[in-house]
């Protein structure tokens, strides 16, 4: 099971690095909450009526790099790597056939592309993509929001890892 180094974010670094720093460490904690686990554990869901996996998660997050960073702030013209119109959810699903492996890989992937995106622009550039009735976004707030999104979704995780072994932390 591949795991990622988490380091604490300075508490005194620029802007820039501070932001980036605190986006890489909920990157890793989302990864190490998956750490040890086999396919099957990690397409477990929590409890009824939800479906939320933690191999859903990672899939989750994998598309919304991509959105933000790729689609949105970059312009590129890349479809979703989960979801669709005809199932807005896809990204969350997971099926016998879905493996941490290529869930990983894709991940993995879409975080290189997003660091890519990022490091040839400057806090204040704005995005090219528009979404929302045309609105432009700043890679700031893109930072921001994709902390909040890992924020959010490492609580989750926390709680479906609990679930299926009992581990707990950080």
């Amino acid at each position: 099971m591949t795991t990622l180094e988490r380091t604490e974010p300075s508490t005194t670094a620029a802007e820039r690095a501070m932001l980036e720093g605190w986006l890489d460490y909920h990157r890793a904690t989302l990864v190490t909450k998956c750490a040890g686990l086999s396919d099957e554990q990690l397409r477990t869901a929590s409890v009824e009526p939800s479906t939320l996996t933690l191999m859903g998660l990672v899939r989750h997050l994998a598309d919304v790099e991509r959105w933000w960073f790729r689609q949105v702030m970059a312009g590129e013209d890349v479809d979703a790597l989960y979801y669709s119109d005809e199932d807005p959810d896809g990204d969350f699903r997971v099926g016998e056939e879905t493996t941490w492996d290529g869930t990983l890989a894709d991940w993995r992937a879409e975080v290189a592309a997003a660091r890519t995106v990022a490091a040839g622009r400057g806090l204040d550039d704005l995005s090219e993509g528009k979404i929302s009735g045309n609105r432009t976004y700043n890679l700031r707030w893109i930072i921001a929001h994709m902390i909040e999104e890992y924020a959010r979704h490492n609580g989750h995780a926390d709680l479906l890892r609990e679930r299926i072994d009992g581990v707990t932390g950080e």
